[in-house]
């Protein structure tokens, strides 16, 4: 099989037609053609009076070896590769601790492997999960254990559902194909920029979660990891809490996928000293803009066509302060959540359906935070410095978990906002006007006044002043490292596997999911010797 890639064609293409697609476009006749299907497809917006798809086809012909040499841009088709590693009568059932991403593709190719692993996941299944954030949204009592942060999913299933990443690695088409099977929607495995929406991932979710089941895991809900012991520097057991009772679970194998905001895990951590370093970090606001507006800008007199979904974008500029702005996590026709999961804290994340049809785009403009600036050589300094930019925010919110906004040509002059423009928020549950300068630090707030404005040269309109900046986002990645060796394990304890975003090694549902198989295949290999 090859791959026959960029093959440009107009918005209006019928892809269901690819044989016809390879006759005109690459000149191969029909009769040749044994099987094609498509392989990527992207939008081309570079030019805005020409805004157009570029695909690749995976293409099954007679005389394959002469269309490589003949075809422009075509090499022999990559497949999937990757195989659950076998096991061998395991002694012992690891553990899994956190159900998101990371945690959750652990458990899967432990449960294929056959070890039968324990997930203990803090938060609720799903469906309660969903309730305890409509009823924080609608104005209820933040649940510290079951929000956006906790619970099944992690915190990417109330999230954009985002599938793109920079890595590079034969796992993740596997992982594609698996949240197809779970429910995920066929174009995951096909467009350059993937996405699952937060509705469809939640189903894929489940179906996920009761495949672990069906092969003799188990996925224990609302059970908090508190602990562990260990005999002569290695895991013996791993502690939990479960219906106010302390239990005590025998494991040998322990991979820890609690996600980036368990500041609770992390002070454990250190208490037991286990080996931790600070990390980098980011913080700053949500933006949010009208979607029609975005989506003029990226598609011209194109926007709107029936072929394209809401315009997305992704920035980043220098600045000559030495800092750089850039945005994460952009939400096309999405929505501003509160995603706060400490009380008397504020954070906030982005949201998307898989219609993306809201009628605000948002996107975190982050500034980048050194462990300098933390201004203490404590492993969690960054973690002690993100909460304290969280309690500002909450009390310039009003102390109620509202929101604080502002609007952008006020905030560029200023001057603290008085009324909304043409940008309604789109956070629950409610907002209050502040100033950024009330939960930021200085240095922030100029590089967010410098960038915007350079950003606005780059997309027409990103510097309107209707722009309405909600804060504070302050969750896009964790400030503590979790160290480990090349053999995944805590430098500190054997048959310890500190994995994902939480531990500092991924940055998005993708490469967590990818690092969890990884952390799983090292605990089968120990199982094994």
């Amino acid at each position: 099989m090859i791959r026959a890639g960029g093959i440009r064609v107009s918005l209006d293409t019928d892809l269901s037609d690819l044989a016809g697609i390879c006759e005109k476009k690459l000149h191969i006749n029909r009769d040749r053609i044994i099987s094609v299907k498509l392989a990527k497809k992207s939008v081309d917006a570079r030019k805005k009076s020409d805004v157009h798809f570029l695909i690749s086809l995976d293409i099954d012909a007679k005389g394959e070896e002469k269309l490589l040499k003949t075809l422009k841009n075509a090499s022999k088709a990559e497949k999937t590769d990757y195989r659950v590693p076998k096991l061998n009568n395991p002694s012992y059932r690891p553990v899994v601790v956190g159900f998101g991403p990371a945690g959750m593709f652990a458990a899967l190719v432990l449960a294929m492997a056959g070890a039968k692993p324990i997930v203990l996941e803090r938060g609720g299944d799903v469906d309660s999960r969903v309730k305890a954030v409509e009823e924080f949204q609608s104005g209820g009592k933040l649940d510290p254990e079951c929000n956006v942060q906790f619970g099944e999913g992690g915190a990417g299933t109330f999230s954009d559902g985002k599938l793109t990443t920079g890595i590079k690695d034969r796992r993740i088409g596997w992982i594609l194909e698996r949240l197809v099977e779970f429910g995920a929607p066929d174009e995951i495995l096909y467009l350059a920029k993937p996405h699952i929406g937060t509705d469809k991932l939640r189903g894929a979710v489940k179906s996920l979660r009761e495949r672990v089941i069906s092969l003799g895991g188990e996925v224990r809900f609302n059970t908090k990891f508190c602990g562990f012991e260990a005999e002569n520097g290695s895991l013996s057991a791993v502690r939990y809490v479960q219906n106010g009772q302390e239990h005590s679970l025998e494991t040998q194998s322990l991979i820890l996928a609690t996600g980036h905001s368990a500041r609770d895990v992390f002070e454990l951590l250190y208490n037991e000293k286990i080996t931790l370093s600070q990390k980098n970090f980011s913080v700053g606001v949500r933006a949010e803009h009208l979607r029609k507006d975005i989506d003029r800008a990226m598609y011209g007199d194109f926007a709107g066509h029936s072929a394209l979904k809401a315009a997305d974008y992704k920035l980043a500029v220098h600045l000559p302060n030495g800092r750089t702005l850039y945005t994460f996590c952009m939400c096309p026709g999405g929505h501003v959540v509160a995603a706060s999961s400490e009380k008397g804290r504020l954070a906030v994340n982005g949201m998307s359906y898989f219609s993306r049809d809201a009628e605000n785009s948002n996107s975190a403009l982050l500034v980048n935070i050194n462990t300098d600036d933390y201004g203490s050589d404590h492993p969690l300094a960054g973690m002690y410095f993100q909460r304290e930019l969280e309690e500002k925010a909450f009390i310039a919110g009003g102390s109620d978990y509202h929101a604080p906004v502002a609007v952008l040509g006020d905030f560029m002059e200023g001057r603290v906002s008085e009324k909304l423009g043409r940008v309604k928020p789109s956070y629950r549950p409610d907002i209050r006007f502040a100033a950024p300068e009330e939960y930021l630090p200085d240095y922030v707030c100029e590089s967010l006044r410098l960038g915007i404005k350079e950003m606005g040269k780059k997309i027409k309109g990103f510097d309107d002043n209707d722009t309405l900046l909600t804060g504070i986002e302050s969750r896009s990645s964790s400030p503590v490292r979790i160290n480990r060796g090349d053999d995944l394990q805590s430098v500190s304890l054997k048959g310890f596997y500190p994995c994902g975003e939480g531990a500092g090694y991924a940055g998005g549902i993708v490469s967590a999911a990818v690092d969890g198989m990884k952390c799983a295949e090292a605990v089968i290999e120990a199982l094994n010797s």
